[in-house]
This record gives structure tokens, C-alpha cells and sequence, in this order.
């Protein structure tokens, strides 16, 4: 039989914070976080692992912005492991597995692989890996016969590469001397190792507080779910690059979400893993024993989501917070709170509205 909370439970509609003196200035304060133990977040922001918000296009914004998106899980799992690595690919420090072609294959896959990854240029290796040319969209832009070898019309004479351990800065007066846009990078035996691009300096002015990994690509999160496909579906995802596995289920206590996270846990030991939704502290608890790198918390408290009418189930926002924090204790794990941006807009105009 159930029984009713003895102390009382608060959202943040019941909460205001009290002002008192400050000497620091706006401009001044800092909203770095971490969405796990790993992962850093410059702006404490991540889009959810729903088929209506997150896929590559919102995981490249979010992580520009600052944050981190989480690819949903409600597609087949090359699929998903393709939005991974659409992310990773989309802008870098130095590009370390460029997407490549051999000098004997069709121009027409040249066109298709730069359309599909909106790139401008692929590197042309042979057998051994070794550098022998490049196609771009200037090389193909007269071409009409696409299924003639790329050989015939890549660039290859007076290739301008760079050696192993160039600089961002060094690249870039590379590029802007020799009016190009690709800079290979190749080992003494002229074997690809990498591609800076001109495109991928310029975004990182743009985008100063973007989130990268140590390599300079944009960070990633992707979903699964208690399901036995959730160890194949994260291998893939971990496989493409992705920073990390959020396992995703709207009641993070069930038996099946924690024996999930111990699964993979146990079978990727160096992975960073969210585990989630929960709403108390025996819930938390139970996925940071089990492995969890950080906890989501909250059923229900978003602006769409219908969890609370529907089933009747959840915990006031902020109470839940503080007993996963409870639950989460000594271990490193941190806690971040499921809302919406929508959910907190309309707090606001609500409060503007009646003052």
C-alpha cells in the first residue's frame, strides 16, 4: 500500500531566490557545467533525445552554442550512428579519419559523398593510403561524364600538403598564401594523416564557446534504451565517434535501464554513460552504483510532456533534484534536471504578466 510524502515537495513555480549583495558583475559570471563526470558543457544546455528535437542538424547547433545534443534512439542504428558521425564530421581542429576515395573509383561517388557531407573536397589515396590527389566541387563543376575514373579529373600535380604536428595557425597562413581551401596532412611517406580545412578555422572564430572533444570536433550524445539491442546500438554509436551513451527511458528505475547501464558499463569500462529518467533518491542511487557517469532527473516536468497527466507519477522539480544530489552521494555523479526551454519561457512570462 502507498503512503503519502511526509515533507513537503517544491517545483520552481513555488521558489524565488532572494537577491543580496553582490560584487560581481554580469558579464563576469561564469556558466561552464558538466553534463557528466568527463564532459564538459560551456552553456548548461542539452536537447532531448526526442524524434520532434534532436538529429544531427540540432546536436551541431547545440554544441556550437555551447551544449550538447542527445540523438534519439527512434531510428534503425546505422541510421543513428550515420547522425553521429554527420556531427563529428562537421567541423574539426584537424580532420583525423577524412573522408577518402581511390583514384579508380567513379566521379559520380565523388558528387554523392560530397553532397551527402556537404563538403566541398575529398582527398584521393591509393591502396597504401598514400596521398596521389584531391577532387573538388571546382573539378567537377563542367564535368558531365560522372562515370569516368576520378584519375582523369582530380587535381593532382603541385599538391600542397603539410607535415605531421602543423599548427592551426601555421594551416591557416598555408591556405590563405596558396589561395586554398584543403590542407592535407601526411607523414614522411606521404601517407594521409589528416585534412585542416579553411572552413573549419573560420567556424571556430565564429562559434568561440562552441563544446569540442580534445580533438576539436563538436561534442555528441546519443540515446538507447532498455532494449536487447542496446549494447549493438551503442557499440555502433561509440564506434562513430560518440562522446556519450544516454540510456533513455522515462522510468530510469526499472529493473531493465539499471541492468542496462551495468551491462554496458561492464562491456565499455572507458565510456561516459547517462543513466535516466528518476525523480528520488533510491533512483539515483541505484544507476550511480551500477556505473552511471550522471543521472537525468525529472518525470514529467517538461513543457510537452504528458507523463504526469497520463499516469499520475512524478516528483515537484526541485525536490527531486535535491534527492537525486541525496542519492548520488559521494560518488561523482552529477545530476542534471530534465525541463524545457518552452516550460521555462512561460514561468517567466507568467510572472511578468501578473506583476
Amino acid at each position: 500500500m502507498g503512503t503519502f510524502r511526509q515533507t513537503q515537495a517544491l517545483t520552481f513555480d513555488d521558489v524565488l531566490l532572494v537577491p543580496r549583495h553582490s560584487a560581481v558583475h554580469p558579464k563576469n559570471v561564469g556558466i561552464t557545467s558538466r553534463f557528466t563526470r568527463a564532459i564538459p558543457l560551456n552553456v548548461p544546455l542539452v536537447s532531448a533525445a526526442m524524434d520532434t528535437v534532436t538529429e544531427a542538424e540540432m546536436a551541431m547547433a547545440i554544441a556550437r552554442a555551447g551544449g550538447i545534443g542527445v540523438i534519439h534512439k527512434n531510428m534503425p542504428i546505422d541510421r543513428q550512428a550515420a547522425e553521429v558521425d554527420r556531427v563529428k564530421r562537421s567541423e574539426s581542429g584537424m580532420i583525423l579519419n577524412p573522408i577518402t576515395l581511390g583514384p579508380d573509383r567513379p566521379l559520380r561517388e565523388a558528387a554523392q559523398l560530397m553532397s551527402r557531407f556537404r563538403i566541398s573536397g575529398v582527398p584521393i589515396v591509393d591502396a597504401a593510403g598514400t596521398l596521389v590527389g584531391i577532387i573538388t566541387n571546382r573539378d567537377l563543376q563542367f564535368e558531365r561524364a560522372l562515370d569516368r575514373p576520378i584519375r582523369d579529373a582530380m587535381t593532382k600535380e603541385h599538391l600542397v600538403t603539410a607535415p605531421m604536428g602543423t599548427t592551426l595557425d601555421e594551416a591557416e597562413k598555408i591556405l590563405g598564401s596558396h589561395r586554398i581551401e584543403k590542407l592535407p596532412v601526411v607523414d614522411g611517406q606521404g601517407v594521409l594523416r589528416g585534412l585542416i580545412t579553411i572552413k573549419d578555422i573560420f567556424k571556430r572564430r565564429q562559434h568561440p564557446n562552441a563544446n569540442k572533444d580534445q580533438h576539436g570536433r563538436l561534442r555528441v550524445a546519443a540515446a538507447v534504451g532498455a532494449t536487447p539491442e542496446a549494447l549493438t546500438r551503442a557499440k555502433a554509436l561509440l564506434a562513430a565517434g560518440c562522446d556519450v551513451i544516454v540510456v533513455d527511458s522515462a522510468h530510469g528505475h526499472s529493473q531493465g535501464v539499471l541492468d542496462t547501464v551495468d551491462c554496458l558499463r561492464t562491456q565499455f569500462p572507458d565510456a561516459q554513460l547517462v543513466g535516466g529518467n528518476v525523480a528520488s533518491e533510491a533512483g539515483a542511487k541505484a544507476l550511480v552504483e551500477r556505473g552511471a557517469d550522471a543521472v537525468k532527473v525529472g518525470v514529467g516536468p517538461g513543457s510537452i510532456c504528458t507523463t504526469r497527466v497520463v499516469t499520475g507519477v512524478g516528483v515537484p522539480q526541485i525536490t527531486a533534484i535535491v534527492d537525486a544530489v541525496r542519492g548520488a552521494g559521494d560518488i561523482p555523479s552529477s545530476p542534471m534536471a530534465a525541463s524545457s526551454i518552452r516550460a521555462t519561457s512561460q514561468k517567466l512570462w507568467r510572472r511578468a504578466q501578473a506583476a
